[in-house]
């Protein structure tokens, strides 16, 4: 059988992209289809917006503290409907390069929803093309409970749109979306609570991490309501009155931001016309290789219950073209992938929790934990950086590796490559740091 494509992707994020690009280079004749912005959640409304308020955020971190430095008080005044003209501009750059890429690569770029029509053919509003493979990069969405109200709530695909920054922001979620919007807004001088079912944030995180966060933005004043669901939202004389807990207790708000996690875009896919089979949370059933329970499909990203990350997804492409296009069977490792969290202070971690190290080792894994003031401060706010291992006891391996403190995404992203390769606490205790660093205190840890 002819086929209009050798590979037809569905979805134009990181994933898709990074695998027909990929395919296109071993020389597939590759179209990728999007309704959407080309880049997805991360671009869009995701990893890159995000960062940048993170950055706008820290400019009034720092100005709290010049002072300390010698700097002359003066005022400053944040414009945040400048700020984000500033953001889709930039934003609007990456999506022109984005188009250039595909032309230059020779992948065709069609516009609008697709659905399965049989295993070889999808239809984009009416138009059928086929092809040889499909790849399913369609990513996710946030969600939000079933409470009477919820209409009054925005997700972080609204939050990047704001016409105004709120006065009193009220967060449902305690993950790393939730607290890293908490740590920007409070930045910005918005009064911000958080709201969270579990007894500390960022639950899946090491414990450590997840409490050194909190007393963190605790001390910057963000409120925690923790062990605490929203039972129902009212709108009320010209404000927001969430009820909370069995007790409904009323907590005002300007604006409340939903960030209970997120599920995949597998609806109106037509995937059960061909043979692709979810699982219980709807995502897609993949095997080692990115294969969907149909031969020819394939799927990628968050839509898959693999760690909903950019750079898992995009490494998840360019392995499935790898092994399809180029014929070199490639397989990815989730046991070392490092996250971060883009609060203040910043958290990151790489490997096994403390938790997970015991669950599987018991109690012969050795822990190495300090908390300390990083030299290079200045200030009385007294914010302490924690570092953390999580070492097998007989060989010394490092299973994981967790920080919390400036820079900690970055240390950590080093760190991770190392312990990849199966580095011991010894290698560390050897080597020589860079005074006077944070990092440098993972190589003194006793």
């Amino acid at each position: 059988m002819t086929f209009d494509y050798d590979l037809f992707v569905i979805g134009a994020g990181p994933g898709g992209l990074a695998a027909a690009k990929k395919a296109a280079k071993y020389g597939a004749r590759v179209a990728i289809a999007e309704k959407e912005a080309i880049g997805g959640t991360c671009v869009n409304r995701g990893c890159v917006p995000k960062k940048l308020i993170v950055q706008a955020a820290d400019f009034a971190l720092k100005n709290q503290t010049a002072l300390s430095y010698g700097w002359s008080d003066c005022k400053t005044y944040f414009d945040w409907t400048k700020f984000i003209k500033s953001v889709d501009k930039h934003i609007d750059s990456i999506q022109d390069s984005y188009l250039q890429q595909l032309q230059e690569a020779g992948i065709e770029l069609i516009r609008g929803h697709a659905s399965f029509t049989d295993a070889h053919t999808i239809d984009i509003d009416g138009r059928k093309y086929t092809a040889d493979k499909i790849l399913i990069a369609v990513g996710g969405y946030a969600i939000k409970p079933k409470i009477t109200g919820i209409d009054y709530a925005l997700t972080s695909r609204e939050m990047f749109h704001l016409p105004y920054l709120p006065k009193r922001l009220v967060i449902i979620g305690g993950g790393y979306i939730g607290v890293e919007f908490a740590s920007m807004m409070n930045a910005f001088g918005c009064e911000v609570t958080v709201i969270d079912k579990d007894e500390t944030i960022l639950s899946g995180f090491d414990i450590d991490l997840r409490r050194g966060i909190q007393q963190g933005l605790s001390k910057r004043g963000i409120r925690f309501i923790n062990n605490s669901m929203v039972k129902e939202i009212k709108y009320l004389e010209e404000r927001l009155l969430l009820m909370v807990g069995e007790s409904r207790k009323t907590v005002p708000a300007d604006t409340i931001l939903v960030a209970i996690g997120r599920a995949p875009n597998t609806k109106n896919l037509g995937l059960e016309k061909v043979g692709v089979e979810l699982q219980q949370k709807g995502t897609i059933e993949i095997d080692e290789y990115n294969r969907t329970t149909q031969e020819n499909i394939f799927a990628v990203g968050d839509c898959t219950s693999s760690p909903q990350l950019t750079p898992v997804a995009k490494a998840q492409g360019e392995a499935f073209a790898d092994t399809v296009f180029g014929k070199k069977e490639q397989k990815i490792n989730y046991d070392e992938v490092p996250s971060a969290v883009f609060s203040r202070p910043e958290g990151a971690g790489v490997g096994m929790t403390e938790a997970k190290a015991r669950e599987k080792f018991g109690d012969s894994i050795k822990v190495y934990r300090h908390s300390f003031q990083p030299l290079s401060s200045l200030t009385n706010e007294n914010e302490q950086a924690t570092i953390k291992l999580v070492v097998e006891g007989k060989s010394e391996r490092i299973l994981g590796a967790h920080m919390v403190g400036e820079n900690a995404a970055d240390i950590i992203q080093s760190l991770a490559v190392a312990i990849r390769k199966g580095i011991t606490k010894q290698d560390l205790d050897e080597s020589i740091g860079i005074h006077p660093t944070v990092g440098e205190e993972f190589l003194s840890l006793s």
